[in-house]
């Protein structure tokens, strides 16, 4: 059995409008090329045909896993979460000591990770020295550099 993982709202619906698409836009399309092909002669020769079955199997593998995710999927109340201290879909702000410069995360489930976004998955070193931390309290960061202190600023959902 698969293992429950937690999104926001938002990401759910998009795992979801993904699912819709494939299903609805993917798999007609690719339906198409095999009758295509089919309709061209012998299949035992037919390398179109052999490409379409083949990309048909590996749609058909994506629409599984997509809909295992959704059913395995569960949404978190933001609202209900503890801003005591850092936890999944925290938004951190910390000091790096070292630096001395400011940099603001947002700790996300691995499938929502944008670091361009500020968004940093919950089992990145960054994110993993910074759970359960509390404003006032450093978090040690082990990184290929050395180790990096953090100094947690302010924990806000």
């Amino acid at each position: 059995m698969s293992e429950i993982k937690y999104y926001s709202a938002e990401s759910l619906a998009a795992l979801k409008a993904e699912l819709a698409h494939l299903e609805s836009v993917e798999r007609p399309r690719i339906s198409a090329m095999i009758a295509e092909a089919r309709d061209k002669g012998d299949l035992s020769e037919n390398a179109e045909y052999d490409s379409a079955k083949e990309a048909q199997g590996l749609l058909e593998m994506k629409i599984a896993n997509l809909q295992t995710t959704i059913a395995n999927a569960r949404i978190l109340d933001e609202s209900k979460l503890d801003t005591s201290k850092v936890l999944l879909y925290s938004i951190v702000t910390a000091k790096d000591l070292k630096r001395n410069k400011e940099l603001v995360y947002t700790i996300v489930p691995e499938s929502e990770a944008d670091f361009k976004a500020g968004k940093i998955s919950v089992t990145s070193p960054i994110a993993k020295g910074f759970l359960g931390k509390k404003v006032g309290e450093i978090a040690e960061v082990q990184a290929p550099v050395g180790i990096l202190k953090f100094e947690i600023l302010n924990i806000t959902r």
